[in-house]
């Protein structure tokens, strides 16, 4: 009986990075990561990935802590591989406001690193992450030389660009209910099981950035949950009847 010959061993995907890159973890974590699921990163030649791959630094941080300080240096662009992270800014009073959340899958820090500034604002890690660093000359060669990275980041440009001036426009809202009525409908998505709010931030985070108390977000979600306008599900809003909710942001 002669002996079989060896398997070969299974390809291993252009875009996979081994769990030992990453750094700071407290206990390492065997983790996968796929590099093609990040949208800005899916459609890099296979040359493209091979220098990104080599460049790039994964770190692990805890919950609460700074991933970015407002005033550093846009020395790279990151990606959030898991978890969540939350924009942050600082009033002149000393009053930390949230301006947004971001999921996996999301890039920051592309405005300091475009215009060759400082940080406009921190980053704040909402639960345990993951990011990922690329550092600003693999990140500008990319920007320059790669067609659908230049695409996609002046689509995402364009889409930021409105979704301040909608932010900017429901800030100037005074009363406090319809602002948490219209925060919820710009942060509503489409799912394959309804309208809902994915990763839905904490009452403390809700109120700090639209600009009001923890208890009365509380009030204002409860109030919703009580109509049967939404529903909460996990770590997102169901959004049961958008209609509704769309027409008390208006006043109705």
């Amino acid at each position: 009986m002669s002996e079989r010959e060896p398997l070969p061993p299974p390809a291993v995907p252009d875009d996979a990075i081994p769990p030992t890159a990453v750094e700071g973890a407290n206990q390492r974590r065997n983790v996968q990561i796929h590099l093609r699921k990040i949208p800005l990163l899916a459609e890099l030649s296979p040359e493209e990935m091979e220098r990104v791959k080599a460049d790039l630094r994964i770190r692990q941080y805890a919950k609460r802590e700074v991933v970015l300080h407002k005033g550093g240096i846009g020395d790279g662009l990151l990606f959030l591989l898991s978890g969540q992270l939350q924009v942050m800014d600082v009033t002149e009073d000393g009053r930390a406001v949230g301006l947004r959340m971001l999921a996996p899958g999301d890039f920051f820090g592309e405005i300091a690193l475009i215009n060759n500034s400082t940080r406009s604002a921190s980053v704040v890690a909402m639960s345990e992450v993951l990011v990922a660093f690329l550092p600003a000359p693999t990140a500008m060669h990319l920007f320059s030389h790669s067609p659908p990275v230049a695409r996609q980041m002046l689509q995402y440009l364009a889409q930021k660009i409105q979704r301040d001036s909608e932010f900017r426009a429901l800030l100037s809202i005074n009363n406090t209910a319809r602002r948490i009525y219209t925060y919820l409908v710009l942060n509503q998505k489409t799912a394959a099981d309804g309208t809902v709010v994915e990763n839905m931030p904490t009452h403390q985070d809700i109120a700090n950035m639209i600009n009001t108390s923890r208890e009365t977000v509380t009030r204002a979600l409860l109030s919703l949950s009580q109509q049967g306008i939404v529903q909460k599900d996990a770590h997102r809003l169901v959004i049961l009847n958008p209609e509704a909710l769309q027409k008390l942001t208006q006043g109705s």
